[in-house]
């Protein structure tokens, strides 16, 4: 199993805590049906997962350890969301029955893993003939923006530099075609989609966000510890972070690759 390289910082939670099924998993929707049983590996603080369970008959959401699993929990309970079951789990090897569900869904989870394609292989043992498989990645090897800021280059050399050290792969989105069919799936829809964030309100969150991860985050932590950076280089990013957002000219577009997988 991978570490993971963002932790669970609040700096890291406060992007996590915006995603919903309508901008993280739009591909996914005309696959849940009313009746069906989903199971959300990854679920992270919760916010898709509980989307999830407003559309489908019963969501089960996982994660790595009790303290991860306990974000989507509480999010759960604070939204009086009752359909939702909870399990720790490795997505290597899950615990879970063969033919168990309907839709099997990860969201930014494979890049982390340390064997994706087992994990696909997982994901497919465990979904019912006929189910369906899904998963969303970002590729940091295509994030691009505008101002050019070389602080920005060497943030994201140090991100993909850390993602792979802890046994990841940051480039994930346009892998997973191929990680599917290695998998044994053939009939895959693959697609695309973005983030993108020009607006002075979508500058100054993504822009802050992420000049307090850099310093405040697992990321950090780890970028230090290993002597990849310094405490005044990771400054120096996190102030060009905070100019990027300042710039009227500011644009930042995130891609993502798609995955539906029939089994």
């Amino acid at each position: 199993m991978a570490v993971y390289t963002h932790g669970h910082h609040d700096s890291v939670l406060r992007s996590h805590n915006t995603r919903t099924v309508a901008n993280s998993a739009a591909y996914l929707e005309a696959h849940l049906a009313p009746d069906a049983h989903l199971l959300d590996v990854g679920a992270g603080p919760g916010t898709i997962t509980v989307d999830f369970a407003g559309r489908v008959a019963r969501v089960t959401a996982t994660e790595i350890s009790d303290d991860a699993l306990a974000l989507s929990q509480r999010l759960a309970a604070e939204r009086g969301v009752t359909n939702i079951d909870f399990s720790v789990e490795d997505v290597h090897a899950l615990s879970f029955a063969d033919d168990t569900f309907d839709i099997v869904h990860a969201h930014q989870v494979l890049q982390h893993v340390g064997d994706p394609v087992q994990a696909l292989r997982e994901m497919r043992r465990v979904v019912k003939p006929g189910g369906t498989v899904a998963a969303r990645d970002a590729d940091y090897a295509g994030f691009i923006w505008f101002p050019l800021l070389p602080e920005l280059d060497e943030w994201l050399r140090l991100y993909r530099a850390a993602a792979r050290l802890n046994g990841g792969e940051p480039d994930a989105g346009r892998r997973l075609l191929s990680w599917a069919r290695a998998a044994g799936f053939s009939d895959i829809t693959a697609t695309a989609s973005t983030w993108c964030y020009a607006t002075p309100e979508e500058r100054s969150w993504w822009g802050g966000m992420w000049a307090d991860r850099i310093l405040q985050s697992a990321l950090a932590i780890q970028l230090e510890r290993e002597g990849l950076a310094t405490r005044a280089q990771l400054q120096q990013i996190s102030d060009a972070w905070h100019r990027w957002a300042s710039d009227d000219d500011g644009w930042y577009l995130v891609p993502h690759g798609e995955i539906v997988c029939r089994a």
